[in-house]
């Protein structure tokens, strides 16, 4: 029989995280466009650097560690910020 090359077949946990990666680069980018549109660069910059490094398209090998912290810091800061959102709207 022919054998399929791993990196190219889809099994679903894969696609699920190329999906995840891909909303949150999409998600990332807007955050970026939207920021440097309020004149915050520093949140500008931040978002696009995410954006970059979440891409799933040339995936950058950090070792599940470093992804593992980076993952953490990143949902800590989107905490933070949504809740000074929240708080700046009431």
């Amino acid at each position: 029989g022919s054998q399929r090359d791993s990196r190219s077949s889809c099994n679903v946990g894969r696609c699920a995280g190329q999906f995840v990666r891909f909303v949150a680069m999409a998600g990332f980018a807007y955050l970026s466009y939207d920021y440097f549109k309020a004149k915050q660069e520093a949140l500008g910059f931040t978002f696009a650097a995410l954006a970059i490094l979440f891409q799933p398209f040339l995936k950058i090998a950090l070792g599940r560690g470093l992804w593992n912290a980076v993952d953490i810091i990143v949902a800590i800061g989107l905490f933070y910020l949504s809740y000074k959102s929240l708080q700046n709207k009431k």
